[in-house]
């Protein structure tokens, strides 16, 4: 087991370090390294890129799978086939930003798949911060891929594929707010259509 290092870091040593890691398994080893079994990985399962990197580095990383109650069937099952395939260690936790807070408590970092390509907001997102709301550092790995990136990983390491991207869902969230993309439409343009929502809570601080 990677020794566990309590959270001291100050912001300038946060922000020096999000201008330094280019590359995801650079952040990755650093976050594993210093933070141990007190790191967590949460992540949606829209695909398992993150997973696949962490697991690399640590094994027996903790990964967390929100379940809302309104997930799409194929999205519990490729939890499943994403968990028997890295044999993770992992948990589900129902709804989500609440059992978020309570599935963090007692870390010292969490870890999420979260792009500055995905919407407006995210767009100046860092690569390593202190997460004010939940106190606790927060790694966004791979902040500074695009979706060419990711899907280009997928392929490159044969990564289980989620069912539904081959049926037009880009952006896969919870079944009643999302959608199919248009051909030629923005990625995100599938979840809560029509509405002006484009965060679901768990990046807002």
């Amino acid at each position: 087991m990677k020794p566990v290092i309590s959270v001291d870091a100050e912001p300038a040593e946060l922000a020096a370090r999000s201008s330094e890691f280019e590359a995801a398994s650079a952040v990755i080893a650093w976050a594993t390294g210093r933070f141990g079994d007190r790191l967590t990985l949460a992540s949606s399962f829209q695909n398992c890129v993150v997973i696949d990197l962490a697991v690399r580095d640590d094994p027996a990383i903790e990964v967390v799978f929100l379940d809302t109650g309104c997930h799409f069937p194929e999205t519990l099952s490729f939890v499943e086939e994403v968990r028997s395939h890295y044999d993770l260690n992992g948990r589900c936790e129902l709804r989500k930003v609440e059992p978020l807070n309570r599935a963090l408590r007692g870390q010292s970092a969490w870890m999420t798949g979260l792009k500055r390509c995905d919407t407006p907001m995210r767009s100046a997102a860092p690569i390593v911060s202190w997460d004010k709301a939940r106190a606790l550092v927060k790694v966004n790995p791979i902040a500074n891929w695009s979706d060419d990136d990711v899907n280009g990983y997928i392929v490159d390491h044969a990564l289980p594929v989620h069912p539904l991207v081959a049926r037009g869902y880009l952006s896969i969230g919870c079944a009643p707010t999302t959608i199919p993309v248009a051909p030629g439409a923005n990625r995100r343009s599938g979840r809560w259509a029509g509405t002006a929502k484009t965060e679901c809570g768990l990046h807002l601080e």
